[in-house]
């Protein structure tokens, strides 16, 4: 337990900040309940620098997107020697970027929805012909559901792209699944018991995520033992196919057959009250901070 001073990173200037906020309120207060010696760090407002001049030992990443969980921040860690919790700098990296994840994925023989780079100069109307309605549009380089569509109707796509554009210039269109959705939360080399998500909304929005109290989660699943081991399988298989490690994410569509996909990566999961891993870590019998412990022991550098 002795782990020097911990600064527990949150903030940032992301998209995502407000959630980040959450996050490291929550890790913050789990820390210092076990006698952590912790601090707020949010690299928005100071220069990292600033962490030696604070003798921080560790740092706990509770940092949501852009400049906290694609690599960035990994890589200056590494440069200052100062270890941090979850994946480094190349997992982090491939894991935000949902079109360089998808490649990764399918040249390791993972099943990935069917989907189309859109640019201003895509033929919008062929590309729903192809992936068919209802489909998803999506940034490549955001989380939380930001800036996300759903499409139902012939001629959607064009503003679906127009809001997805306002955030990356990479804009994924990706065919819907109908079966429902999973995600598996990682703990080390542990799958954890899988959350079947019924949102009340159109769809697991940024509103179901973090503002509304009807969103539904499973916990069983209801897929039976030997059908959530095959995708908690699966879920490992595609998190060290990233290089993954420390803790993470993968979420899971299924089709309307059964079949199971994967959706996407997460390497800095949420940590608020609505947030996943936590939920499922309870589910498996691991209170909350002593999760955020677990996870502060495994801090490392790349």
């Amino acid at each position: 337990m002795n782990f020097g001073k911990v600064a527990v990173m949150m903030g940032g200037s992301s998209a995502e900040r407000e959630v980040s906020l959450k996050s490291g309120a929550a890790v913050l207060a789990a820390l210092r309940a076990k006698g952590v010696d912790a601090l707020a760090f949010d690299p928005r407002d100071q220069p990292l620098e600033n962490l030696r001049a604070l003798q921080v030992s560790r740092v706990f990443i509770a940092m949501h997107g852009r400049g906290g969980e694609d690599g960035s921040l990994q890589g200056a860690l590494n440069l200052m020697g100062v270890p941090y919790t979850g994946s480094g700098v190349l997992a982090s990296a491939l894991a935000m970027d949902k079109w360089r994840c998808k490649l990764v994925w399918a040249a390791a023989g993972l099943p990935v929805p069917d989907y189309e780079i859109v640019t201003p100069g895509s033929a919008f109307a062929e590309i729903e012909a192809r992936l068919g309605l209802p489909l998803f549009v999506k940034p490549a380089n955001e989380g939380s559901s930001i800036g996300i569509s759903k499409v139902k109707t012939p001629g959607g796509l064009a503003a679906a792209y127009a809001l997805a554009a306002k955030y990356d210039t990479c804009v994924i269109a990706e065919r819907f699944l109908a079966g429902g959705e999973f995600t598996v939360g990682i703990i080390g080399d542990q799958a954890l018991p899988l959350i079947r998500i019924e949102p009340q909304t159109e769809f697991y929005d940024f509103e179901a995520k973090y503002s509304r109290d009807d969103t539904k989660y499973h916990i069983p699943s209801g897929l039976g033992a030997a059908r959530e081991a095959e995708i908690q399988f699966m879920a490992m298989r595609a998190f060290h196919a990233l290089g993954g490690r420390g803790w993470g994410r993968i979420d899971v569509m299924l089709d309307a057959s059964g079949r199971a996909w994967c959706l996407e990566a997460n390497t800095s999961p949420g940590m608020t009250d609505h947030s996943l891993v936590p939920m499922a870590a309870r589910a498996a019998g691991m209170a909350f901070d002593d999760l955020v412990v677990g996870l502060l022991n495994g801090a490392r550098c790349d």
